[in-house]
């Protein structure tokens, strides 16, 4: 249990031993910025259009700094040092493997010793809350680290057994450059998500944060350069989606994209990629997931995990449990005490201690969390609580529960990406998978039953990447992350995301046969 980088968890109890070793950790008071620059070939340069982005805090509106913009220019010239580095005979082609995995654990070193400062960045660009960030974020970020740098040396080919006058043998070699493009709603897990199977693997990395929330990705490039990985094997580029992203998607001498955002924006990658040189893509998209509470479970527990797995991160999650199916024994009463926890939730500073919920992160999608609010109240759903903005400033939005919730109103089937929970009754077995499989989505899905044969029927019907059993959002960096249908394509994590950043080669040698 100790493995998994979920929310769902007690961080006192999870982290005892931390706790007893250590002070409880507090946020860096005025942290510092050091790094706005874009990081190319181990190097900081200012943008070649001399524009800047603008990044503000979301608990208060104040602007935190301003970072170099990149676009297409500055994203040829990233590329370039990218495709330098990955040239045979580079330091870091000729690299053993396993000092590629050296590499990758001492980065995980520096984050360990970071964490404070990399945690604090996150509340203030993300709007995160910062025990969150410390204890989910940056214990995930660091575990990911170390996880692919045990695999960088036992990514093994195979013999093949074929004609004897033939040795057939298979290599597993890095694809090349890959261009990255991460979201923002966990800016450095997603980040580390990204570079840390692909540098495993040997591939070379041009990286495009969020341009909300480039701060942690600027100092994880020098955590790079201090960890001693050769210059342009990793290039961080903040910028636009139109520009920077555009850019990536379209770039003849990049060889594979993988992206973190929208489905909407997933397919104008795939798109991109498929009119340039058809690169390899995987592609993290959007998610409605389905949680299915059925009346034979700990309802408790299911009420708290269901809370957990939509109000997480403000709600600001592809994960998020958004379409919870009550069994209808059970249905008032788990509305009951799923409105009393929303309620108990505290709004405020996601830097003070026994603040649960942080604002969203920028005006864009507010507006859009409250136009879908707004959409529930229309179409005839019941308005628990909530539903409306908080406080005097910054984004703020109440813990917002809908219920009576029917599967053609938009709140069922639109992500909103926010705290508003939408909580629907059904009646059979059979009834709830339908329902939850009419989606376009896949990502992920939750039981809740003490029933080990309903367990088993439903965990197999649902058209889902992942699905949870009597848990929600229980993940590891040994665990495959991704969806079926539009959620994505490919995974991450895990064994499996090797696949995704390593090509096959066959190799057969003519055997000479002469006898002594």
């Amino acid at each position: 249990k100790c493995d998994h980088q979920g929310p769902n968890r007690d961080h006192k109890s999870q982290h005892g031993d931390e706790a007893k070793m250590k002070p409880f950790p507090t946020p860096v008071q005025d942290p510092p910025i050091l790094y706005t620059k874009l990081f190319i070939d181990n190097d900081w340069h200012k943008s070649c259009s001399g524009r800047k982005i603008p990044v503000f805090n979301p608990t208060t509106g104040e602007l935190l700094c301003e970072v170099e913009e990149a676009d297409s220019e500055d994203i040829d010239k990233a590329v370039k040092c990218a495709r330098a580095a990955f040239q045979m005979g580079s330091p870091w082609r000729s690299m053993d493997a396993s000092d590629r995995g050296r590499l990758l654990n001492r980065l995980a070193d520096l984050v360990e010793r970071d964490q404070l400062l990399l945690a604090t960045l996150e509340a203030l660009d993300a709007g995160k809350v910062f025990l969150m960030a410390y204890f989910v974020d940056l214990m995930a970020t660091i575990k990911t680290l170390r996880y692919y740098g045990g695999w960088a040396d036992k990514i093994h080919g195979k013999t093949i057994p074929v004609d004897g006058e033939y040795f057939t043998y298979t290599r597993h070699e890095a694809i090349g450059v890959c261009g990255q493009i991460i979201p923002w709603n966990f800016p450095l897990m997603m980040f580390v998500w990204k570079i840390a199977p692909a540098l495993c693997c040997g591939n070379t990395v041009v990286i495009k944060p969020a341009e909300q929330t480039p701060i942690t990705a600027l100092h994880m490039a020098a955590l790079i350069k201090e960890a001693g990985f050769p210059p342009g094997v990793v290039n961080v580029v903040p910028g636009y989606g139109q520009t920077a992203a555009c850019a990536i998607s379209h770039h003849m001498d990049i060889d594979k994209v993988a992206f973190t955002g929208s489905t909407a924006v997933g397919k104008l990658i795939q798109k991109a990629a498929g009119e340039s040189n058809l690169k390899r893509v995987t592609l993290e998209l959007g998610g409605k997931n389905p949680n299915i509470v059925f009346a034979d479970c700990d309802l408790e527990h299911a009420v708290e995990q269901a809370h957990s797995g939509l109000f997480f991160n403000q709600g600001q999650c592809c994960l998020a449990g958004s379409r919870v199916f009550v069994e209808e024994p059970i249905y008032e009463e788990f509305v009951r005490r799923s409105v009393q926890k929303a309620k108990s939730r505290v709004l405020g500073n996601p830097l003070l201690p026994g603040v649960d919920q942080g604002p969203q992160i920028d005006q864009k999608q507010f507006d859009k969390i409250m136009e879908l609010i707004e959409s529930g109240k229309r179409e005839g759903a019941t308005l628990e609580c909530g539903g409306a903005p908080w406080g005097q400033h910054g984004l703020f939005i109440q813990p917002t529960v809908f219920s009576n919730v029917t599967d053609d109103m938009r709140i069922a089937k639109e992500e909103i990406f926010g705290p508003v929970q939408q909580i629907m009754s059904f009646r059979s077995i059979g009834e709830v998978i339908q329902r939850a499989n009419a989606t376009h989505y896949g990502l992920a899905a939750g039981v809740f039953t003490s029933d080990i044969n309903k367990a088993l029927t439903v965990s197999s019907a649902l058209q889902a990447g992942m699905v949870w059993v009597n848990c929600y959002n229980a993940m590891s960096a040994q665990c495959p992350f991704g969806g079926f249908k539009m959620s994505g394509n490919g995974r991450e994590l895990g064994e499996y995301a090797l696949q995704e950043y390593t090509e096959i080669k066959a190799v057969t040698i003519k055997i000479s046969q002469k006898n002594s």
